[in-house]
């Protein structure tokens, strides 16, 4: 390992990351890519220790997160012991009116019972035993049986009016609300859960066993109870079994490599089982990461409140737009968690992740990373394509447009940089046939700029080789270069940036680098790009817009799209572009998604803020926004119909004398006029969250979001508490 946490066993260009072993590459045994040596081939269960070694630890923890219900739920819930909520909230009584009402119910109840004992209303109530009971009953010699059946008959009657009593007072919601039950309910120990049935435990991989591997369920069974499994080996042997049963691998070369390394099995190529640290909650089961608590406010709605509020891939394929002044929590709370799950999903095989931020941005150590891309670091190991990997010069000069000029084009969605890509295709084309390989950054300025010298080599050199249409390509570069308006020298201009001394390692394309490329997202790769923000601004958005546009263009043209890809952008500030915007907007089908923070929609241009909050389906708004901000938030999440209340308090005027005698005493004794309430309940529509709220209403430390899956579910707008809360859940 280099210093910077970075792996010199990996190539990164042609095949940068290599698959998993085992079931991640079909043909090769699991375990024989494994970076750490295998274990010695020991009996299903048998732990490996060397002599005078310490116990191994118990994994009871393990197996009891594993077995923890984790039920189905709204999107975004944290369903890691989830309890479910009704949809709506229940009608709950105010303390003082339900026992107020409860004690009421109990004395008319008493009154009547008393009446009906001392006579007052009758003995209409003794016919029923009359009629249905014969006369030696009641009259026999028996004095213990008349007084059974007469008070056994008295009884019947008391209890069916304290039944009738005791539904008018409520007395079934008083007693859970301060009986006994509530008394206990808080002190007492969470019940120990029942372990489930062997056919439905998931520590006993039932699924395997279904299957028929018996060898290799009873393997890992007996390290999870050993404790020698984690949370990311269960992902991972989960992921590797997927592909078996999807038919990619074979079941042999599966049960072999499990029965052989056990947890250890189908290793990630790091060799690492783990991130070095972690920061958040994660549960790898259903590849959540929690960020914080549901407020348990009015405006949230009624199941949401309380609970955990978690993002997964199922919610990151749609995209995610965060927006909130600097400070706001926007990489601690959002961006850091996100990145670590990720990256413990690349570890089990089901992601790889890209995350862009400025140096020294707090964005996790390198040690959790596989490259690190340090741009304009001397001591940077890893380079960064600027090309993308491809060897198609018009999806090249595609690539090149979008990252210097896209900011430049009409802010429009239907807009695009045709113009720049058609210049920079004349000669990336020309020069790519001739030196096979596309050129350098100062050999493109040089191009660009119209040089006479390297223009005229590479005309001289087509002219050898015999290329008559790219000879054509260049004569037209050449006659719109004395054109005014010509694009080549904003185009020139702009690469300028990067043909500066800080960067002259970098963006090599002779080979002697070790470039990495946005092409290895079909392996589970852990990425991190760091920019050179401090005094290279203008240079950090090119290259911003630029590995937007490679992964874009690299995650929609995968062949196996069952890796989910992800790219965390951390400053997105001059990164919107028209064609960026059309390009979120195809990764839900690639089973791809994008996280983009910004500090203000400002940054955006005018025309592209509604289709950019269009195109992600999860939208953040964190505290500190400001208004105008907010009215795009707002309109974007739209109304919804609500119960308004109008209370209208009228003045009532006594006509006689007693009234109005009475209306001064109870004046005296309220020290109010009496009044006549008239409310009137009636639906309206409303913003969901208005533009002064979303400025003003929101806490610190507090964010609204809103959430789509991939399968087009909703969340409305919640209020969520990024503070590490516990919630119910």
């Amino acid at each position: 390992m280099d210093s910077d946490g970075t792996r010199d066993t990996r190539g990164t260009h042609a095949h940068p990351v290599p698959r998993p072993a085992g079931p991640q590459d079909a043909g090769r045994t699991p375990g024989e890519a494994a970076a750490v040596p295998p274990r010695p081939s020991l009996p299903p269960g048998t732990p490996n220790l060397p002599p005078g070694a310490p116990p191994m630890p118990d994994g009871s923890a393990f197996v009891s997160w594993l077995r923890a219900p984790r039920p189905e739920a709204a999107p975004g819930v944290w369903r890691f012991r989830y309890t479910p909520r009704p949809e709506e909230e229940p009608e709950r009584i105010p303390a003082r009116q339900l026992l107020s009402g409860a004690l009421i119910a109990f004395l008319v109840g008493w009154l009547f019972w008393s009446l009906l004992w001392n006579g007052y209303l009758g003995g209409w109530w003794v016919v029923p035993l009359e009629l249905f009971t014969p006369d030696s009953w009641r009259h026999s010699d028996d004095r213990v049986g008349n007084a059974f059946l007469w008070y056994g008959y008295y009884t019947l009657i008391a209890l069916a009016i304290m039944l009738v009593v005791g539904r008018l007072g409520r007395w079934g919601e008083v007693w859970r609300r301060y009986g006994p039950r509530a008394w206990t309910r808080a002190a007492a120990a969470p019940a120990a859960e029942r372990p489930p049935a062997p056919e439905q435990d998931p520590a006993q991989w039932p699924h395997l066993r279904a299957a028929g591997a018996h060898d290799a369920a009873d393997r890992l069974a007996a390290e999870a109870r050993a404790g020698l499994m984690g949370d990311v080996d269960q992902a991972r042997i989960a992921r590797a079994w997927q592909g078996v049963r999807s038919g990619r691998h074979s079941m042999a070369s599966f049960s072999a490599a499990v029965v052989k390394d056990g947890a250890a099995a189908c290793l990630h190529p790091s060799g690492e089982r783990d991130l070095p640290a972690r920061h958040a909650r994660h549960d790898l089961v259903t590849g959540q990461v929690r960020l914080g608590t549901t407020a348990d406010d009015p405006r949230n709605a009624y199941r949401y409140r309380g609970a955990g509020l978690a993002l997964g891939p199922e919610l990151l394929g749609t995209s995610l737009l965060a927006v909130g002044p600097a400070g706001s929590g926007k990489t601690g709370a959002l961006v850091r968690p996100l990145a670590e799950s990720l990256c413990l999903h690349a570890l089990a095989g089901r992601a790889s992740v890209v995350v862009v931020g400025a140096a020294g941005a707090g964005l996790g150590p390198a040690d959790s990373y596989d490259v690190v891309v340090r741009i304009a670091h001397p001591e940077s190991v890893y380079d960064l394509d600027l090309y993308g990997g491809t060897t198609d010069p018009d999806e090249a000069a595609a690539i090149i447009a979008e990252a210097l000029v896209g900011d430049l084009a009409d802010p429009h969605p239907g807009s695009d940089s045709r113009r720049s890509t058609t210049v920079l295709a004349q000669l990336l084309g020309p020069f790519k046939a001739v030196h096979g390989r596309f050129p350098s950054v100062p050999e493109l300025r040089q191009l660009l700029d119209g040089a006479p010298g390297p223009v005229a080599a590479l005309r001289k050199a087509l002219t050898a080789t015999g290329h008559a249409s790219l000879l054509r390509e260049l004569d037209a570069r050449e006659r719109q270069m004395g054109h005014p308006g010509d694009v080549g020298s904003v185009l020139a201009d702009r690469i300028a940036l990067l043909d500066r001394p800080a960067f002259a390692g970098f963006f090599d394309t002779s080979g002697q680098s070790r470039p990495f490329s946005l092409k290895a997202l079909d392996h589970p790769v852990r990425v991190r790009i760091d920019l050179p923000e401090r005094g290279h601004a203008d240079a950090s958005r090119i290259l911003a817009r630029l590995v937007l546009a490679q992964f874009t263009a690299s995650v929609t043209v995968r062949d196996d799209r069952s890796l989910f890809a992800c790219l965390l952008l951390d400053d997105a500030t001059g990164v919107v572009t028209p064609e960026a915007v059309r390009a979120v907007q195809r990764l839900r089908s690639a089973n791809a998604g994008v996280a983009l923070t910004l500090r203000t929609l400002d940054d955006v241009p005018r025309p592209l803020r509604g289709p950019l909050l269009g195109a992600t389906g999860c939208r953040m708004a964190f505290a500190g926004l400001t208004p105008w901000d907010g009215q795009d938030f707002a309109e974007v999440w739209g109304k919804e119909w609500t119960e308004a209340r109008d209370v209208t308090d009228r003045q009532i005027i006594a006509e006689t004398p007693a009234g109005k005698a009475l209306h001064v005493v109870r004046q005296v004794i309220t020290g109010k006029a009496p009044t006549a309430r008239a409310v009137t309940v009636r639906q309206v529509e409303r913003e969901r969250w208005s533009a002064s709220e979303l400025a003003h209403g929101v806490p610190a430390g507090h964010a609204v979001l809103s959430l789509t899956t991939v399968k087009g579910e909703h969340a409305p707008p919640l209020l969520v508490d990024l503070r590490g809360g516990t919630g119910r859940a």
